[in-house]
């Protein structure tokens, strides 16, 4: 290494944050950054099955989106993470940091599944839907709020609050599930009203799952504004840079905890009606699929902006079923997408660095 005027070695490069990050930095970046991770991924393919990775390539495509049932299957379990994504994000924005995605999806799903089982016959077709609405939110409000109040008047971690929540409402499923099994004995669900399909989201415009986009699409839109033009918003990330500044600017930090959690919760329950209501039919406690952690991934990538959340949910949601496509094409175990998968992600979030910071590296002298 080189010496400076003092005798001090000068390094052989520093690293600089960007004063200002481009649009177009930004997209060649990303760009060159998934290019580097699909040849990688082929070496990858290449060393542990020797399978030419074009036509892997080519499976994972026609397993997301080769037909029009594959297509719309993708689209719905899209929408279902992507709500999931918007969900948590009010308290990411916060750094309330909320691991409890899961447990609230959940027990959404469980509280839409009890008026369907129990009230579906009896009740017309919009109380009916409405009462499950209500109902999801309410349960996913309240399994967000006891973390948040915890949180707020006593500091406990909420990271681990939160993520223990997730397992007592795996158990609270588990114990419904006794109750409601169908046929009994079968220590299953099944299709909750399969012969009358009450409870079940209808079709709309000749969608199947049209009522699922149509209310995705507009919690998506509605946190989007909430967050960015709303005094809630601005006092969600008043909080988020500091919360001694913003009890100093007057904010009352404990009801804005407590409030930002009630409206993830609820979103999350939102997202359990979804999917039982608007495509499953039934309730277990693997219904939510690990959507509560996936979606902290998706929240992350897409820097908190929930349209940026609809292409990342849209892309994990294609390896995951790519994923179905390889391992009954190659009879490959479904790891081996989730190693394409990580890899991808392991490119994408590694490039943010570049966006944010200017690596510069020494020059060289020439000595006389």
């Amino acid at each position: 290494m080189a010496k400076g005027n003092h005798g001090v070695r000068e390094p052989l490069f520093h690293i600089s944050k960007r004063q200002e990050s481009s649009l177009w930095l930004a997209i060649v970046v990303r760009l060159v950054a998934i290019l580097l991770a699909l040849i990688v991924c082929g070496v990858v393919i290449v060393a542990l099955t020797g399978l030419n990775p074009v036509q892997v390539y080519a499976a994972i495509i026609d397993g997301a989106v080769g037909s029009s049932r594959r297509l719309w299957v993708t689209i719905r379990d899209t929408l279902a993470l992507l709500l999931v994504a918007v969900a948590i994000t009010p308290a990411f924005k916060m750094r309330f940091w909320n691991i409890g995605g899961e447990g609230q999806v959940l027990i959404g799903a469980t509280a839409t599944a009890a008026v369907m089982i129990n009230l579906g016959e009896k009740l017309p077709a919009p109380a009916l839907f409405a009462l499950m609405i209500g109902a999801s939110l309410l349960a996913g409000m309240i399994w967000g709020v006891i973390p948040a109040l915890f949180k707020a008047g006593w500091n406990t971690n909420e990271t681990l609050f939160t993520l223990m929540m997730n397992y007592v409402a795996m158990q609270i499923v588990s114990f419904c599930i006794v109750f409601w099994e169908n046929p009994v004995g079968s220590n299953s669900v099944g299709i909750i009203n399969s012969s009358s399909k009450a409870g079940w989201l209808p079709p709309l415009f000749g969608l199947t799952y049209g009522w699922n986009l149509v209310i995705v699409v507009a919690v998506t839109a509605f946190i989007y504004v909430y967050l960015r033009y709303s005094k809630q918003g601005y006092e969600i990330a008043y909080v988020g840079q500091s919360v001694n500044t913003a009890r100093y600017a007057g904010i009352n930090v404990k009801h804005v905890i407590v409030r930002t959690m009630a409206i993830s919760g609820a979103l999350c329950g939102l997202a359990g009606f979804i999917l039982v209501s608007g495509a499953g039919h039934t309730i277990s406690t693997t219904l939510a699929g690990g959507r509560g952690f996936t979606a902290i991934v998706v929240a992350w990538l897409s820097k908190l902006n929930t349209f940026t959340m609809m292409i990342v949910s849209f892309l994990l949601t294609f390896m995951a079923k790519g994923a179905i496509q390889i391992a009954s094409q190659f009879s490959l175990n479904e790891n081996a997408s989730e190693i394409i998968t990580g890899i991808l992600l392991f490119f994408v979030l590694g490039c943010e660095f570049f966006i944010n910071y200017r690596v510069e590296f020494r020059h060289r002298r020439r000595e006389g």
